[in-house]
């Protein structure tokens, strides 16, 4: 077999390996996956997510999804906890350790000061027997067969099993505490997520940059309204200002086809306008809008509020570059 051959073989091994340890973890999950999550749920301060070297970097990401999730999480180096940071800590916290052995020296000396300060313990380790299995409230079992790594020594297969096992409690307790997507877009208002999550009224047209045209507006009005706001449309208002209809510049291109010019002219909006366009609210989702444009094959829609007065114009290519 070829170098290449030998490479591939060995990457093929790695993956098979850690996908197998996820997919072990199935079975395990029980009563005690169960009771974590409500510990979790009950909880009324921080989560606390500790653990040393790989799986201390696992443990920040478990902690990052949790608090971009609504749960306020942070996590805590055993070392450093152990020297000064255990103030970080209070009794209405829970504390969640994860190490493979559970032996973890930094971690054991840890377990004295949780229990006199009153904190919960969730362990996540392969060895639910070890020191820290037996002193967590609850444990959850990530053992795992064998690392992915040839010499079985370098964690890899243990720390994707505990990175799952910690993405499964993460979403399990979303869904649990109903975190909806308007939340999620608080927590991320930045980045293709956070664009795809901004709400109508963050992209939206609004104000005097909004095209409008009264129903008696002469065409030429209608024309220099649509070419100075540049998005290829106007919205109708009645004299009472709620929304009539709509006129696009797709509008004007049919009815120049199908009249003399002169005749195009003559025509006020009220005439020539499409009446009661397709709107949307400004609470709804940017990503909604897009899919509402999309299914309609439309550029534009218009922003309403209860009343329907308008509040803004939402363009497709506002929406296009953001996803």
């Amino acid at each position: 077999m070829n170098g290449n051959g030998n490479v591939l073989d060995l990457a093929r091994s790695v993956l098979r390996t850690e996908a197998d340890a996820i997919l072990g973890l199935m079975d395990r999950l029980g009563a005690d996956f169960e009771r974590a999550v409500q510990i979790l749920f009950e909880c009324r301060g921080r989560v606390i997510v500790t653990g040393m070297g790989k799986s201390g970097i696992i443990c920040r990401k478990i902690a990052a999804t949790l608090s971009s999730t609504g749960t306020s999480a942070f996590f805590l180096h055993p070392a450093e906890a152990i020297h000064g940071d255990l103030g970080a800590i209070r009794e209405d916290d829970v504390v969640m350790a994860l190490s493979h052995s559970g032996e973890t020296e930094e971690l054991i000396r840890l377990l004295e000061s949780i229990r006199r300060i009153g904190s919960k313990l969730i362990a996540i380790t392969g060895c639910p027997a070890s020191t820290l299995g037996r002193a967590a409230d609850v444990t959850l079992d990530c053992s795992i067969s064998e690392e992915a790594c040839p010499m079985n020594l370098v964690p890899t297969a243990s720390t994707t099993a505990s990175l799952a096992l910690g993405d499964a409690l993460a979403m399990t307790l979303l869904v649990r505490k109903g975190f909806r997507e308007e939340q999620f877009a608080a927590y991320h208002p930045g980045g293709k997520l956070g664009k795809r999550l901004m709400s109508v009224e963050s992209v939206m047209h609004g104000g005097d940059a909004a095209p409008r045209v009264l129903v008696t507006a002469a065409m030429p009005d209608i024309i220099h309204e649509m070419s100075s706001k540049r998005l290829g449309m106007t919205s109708v208002v009645g004299p009472d200002g709620r929304l009539a209809g709509v006129f696009t510049d797709g509008d004007l291109r049919r009815l120049m086809m199908a009249r003399p010019p002169n005749a195009v002219l003559a025509l006020t909006a009220g005439e020539a306008m499409t009446p009661n366009p397709l709107t949307i609210s400004r609470t709804m989702l940017a990503v909604e809008a897009l899919r509402i444009m999309e299914t309609h094959k439309i550029t534009s829609v218009i922003v309403v509020d209860d009343d329907r007065r308008i509040a803004g114009v939402v363009h497709l290519h506002d929406l296009w570059p953001k996803f």
